[in-house]
């Protein structure tokens, strides 16, 4: 069974001080600003990104369409919009 190991960032306290941001919301607000880049530079794909927000798929569209990020829509992203609507709409 494969052992998944997170990620620790270290930000300096001076850092964390300046942030214009509620100490209880920091987290949450860094982890959702380092979804989005790595989402708009193409390193995370959209359910990666919003899986690391924590933001469900119509926050993080949201949230995309506030900052004008377009959304990376491929082919295959239609097929399994397609093949979702499909299979909702028998149930």
């Amino acid at each position: 069974m494969p052992t998944h190991h997170g990620v620790t960032l270290e930000i300096p306290e001076d850092v964390i001080l300046s942030l214009k941001i509620p100490k209880d919301k920091i987290q949450k607000e860094l982890l959702k600003e380092l979804s989005i880049i790595l989402y708009e530079k193409h390193i995370l794909s959209f359910g990666k990104a919003r899986e690391l927000a924590k933001m469900s798929k119509w926050e993080f569209q949201e949230e995309l369409g506030k900052r004008k990020i377009p959304r990376h829509y491929t082919e295959k992203n239609l097929k399994e919009d397609i093949k979702f609507a499909r299979e909702t709409r028998h149930q």
